[in-house]
């Protein structure tokens, strides 16, 4: 809780953290946003593959040209302004800047930029939770082992998520669920980015007016970034994940205690210390009464009497028997919330959030029956979704992980709802596969 402090006094030592943002989508656009008015803080250099509308959302977020108008980083770093560069690797390799932020969204390039980063000393902040679930604890241990920082996103919901467990695990709380909510049928499962808008009640018309991409939200409709984020929350806790994939249970916030506990006493779970993602929509689209769509939740238990009747006496929210307790934030903001990331890295040496072991993946699952011959295009696509599942399963029975299953062809058909495995496609030889299969092979062997 001191944060906001030290931002002070780095701002009046005339020292500013000096960063680097990979991407400047709109994670990154609502960061950049809030980058002004916090003490401390130095965006140095924006790489971007399209600079033209990198500045065009930096006019949109309210920064003046002059701001990111800097000849290079000598010029930035001497008029407190912004060099925006194409050449991500270029700006990474650079000793001056303290942290770099990814928030390109793309899994291959993540670990790529990720990987530079520690090799050049930095701390990275890793928006990119594709990347995350696909090799975030390889990355992690070889951040640490480069005395960096490897940190999930402060203000993306598996930071917070994170967040609620530690401070209730560090207040002698055991957790038995944490997550988030979302907005889910089971029909989503299907969906594709031809049939994304009627779901969210839009015309392809008014989306496109919107800017809005139907694959990156079709991802968010179908299941696969909630199978993403929980597979995140689930490598950086210790807290599991179901063998089967989440199970979506529709609940408000009054409820959490009542169904996210084990079954054994009237909850879903199948055991205590579980992810799960509570649904906004009834199984029969009706909307659930105070739902946590945006927001995110831990429940945890008050395991002696004395505990209970504190429960009581103070409000908290339980289920009948008062033993089931639970804590939720209705809404995260997103990127604005960035920043917290970026001072806890560089001014403690503390993530937001860290893969601490492999303990979840998010496997590919055919949305339709798929023919052989047929090109895999991957999260949010057509052919595929997401779901997370134990990472001992998912090693055991080799399945392709949703983070490497776009551009690849089909060796052999795939019924729908199958899980797609290696051995079901013409694995492509690039740098990210050959570093998560790397990470697979030496888990595989340390448990052999």
């Amino acid at each position: 809780m001191n944060l906001f402090a030290k931002l002070k006094a780095r701002e009046a030592s005339g020292a500013p953290i000096r960063i680097g943002v990979i991407g400047c989508g709109k994670f990154a656009s609502m960061f950049l946003a809030q980058v002004p008015r916090t003490p401390g803080l130095h965006v140095a250099a924006i790489a971007d593959l399209a600079p033209e509308r990198a500045r065009a959302n930096l006019a949109r977020i309210g920064w003046e040209a002059e701001r990111s108008a800097a000849s290079g980083l000598d010029d930035a770093i001497a008029r407190r302004a912004t060099w925006l560069v194409e050449d991500a690797m270029a700006m990474v390799a650079d000793q001056r800047l303290d942290v770099v932020i990814e928030a390109t969204g793309h899994p291959a390039a993540g670990i790529a930029h990720a990987r530079a980063a520690i090799a050049a000393g930095k701390h990275i902040v890793m928006v990119n939770v594709e990347a995350d679930a696909l090799a975030g604890p390889a990355l992690a241990a070889e951040a640490a082992k480069a005395g960096v920082v490897y940190s999930l996103a402060y203000g993306d919901q598996p930071a917070l998520v994170c967040e609620l467990v530690d401070t209730l695990r560090a207040a002698g709380f055991t957790v038995t669920a944490a997550g988030k909510g979302t907005k889910y049928l089971p029909l989503y499962h299907a969906s594709t980015p031809e049939t994304v808008w009627g779901h969210y009640g839009l015309s392809p018309e008014a989306a496109a007016a919107g800017g809005m991409n139907p694959q990156m939200f079709n991802s968010f409709l179908d299941g696969t970034k909630s199978g993403i984020e929980m597979a995140a929350v689930a490598n950086a806790t210790g807290l599991a994940v179901p063998q089967d994939g989440l199970l979506f249970p529709p609940c408000g916030v009054d409820d959490l205690p009542l169904i996210l506990r084990p079954a054994s006493e009237g909850g879903v779970l199948v055991g205590r210390g579980m992810v799960e993602v509570v649904s906004s929509l009834e199984r029969d689209g009706r909307c659930v009464a105070r739902d946590l769509r945006w927001g995110v939740y831990a429940v945890f238990e008050g395991e002696t009497d004395y505990v209970r009747r504190c429960f009581s006496e103070y409000g908290v929210r339980t289920d009948p028997s008062g033993r089931y307790g639970a804590l939720w934030r209705p809404y995260h903001f997103i990127g604005l919330e960035l920043g917290v990331s970026v001072a806890s890295a560089v001014l403690r040496g503390e993530a937001t959030g860290a893969p601490q072991a492999f303990r979840a993946d998010v496997v590919s699952v055919a949305k339709r029956d798929l023919a052989a011959g047929e090109v895999l295009d991957g999260e949010g696509g057509s052919t595929v979704w997401g779901k997370v599942i134990p990472a001992s399963r998912s090693l055991s029975l080799g399945g392709l992980p949703i983070g490497l299953a776009h551009g690849v062809a089909l060796a052999r058909p795939v019924a729908a709802g199958s899980m797609v495995r290696w051995s079901d496609v013409r694995a492509q030889e690039d740098a990210a596969t050959r570093y998560r299969r790397a990470m697979e092979q030496s888990l595989i062997a340390q448990a052999a």
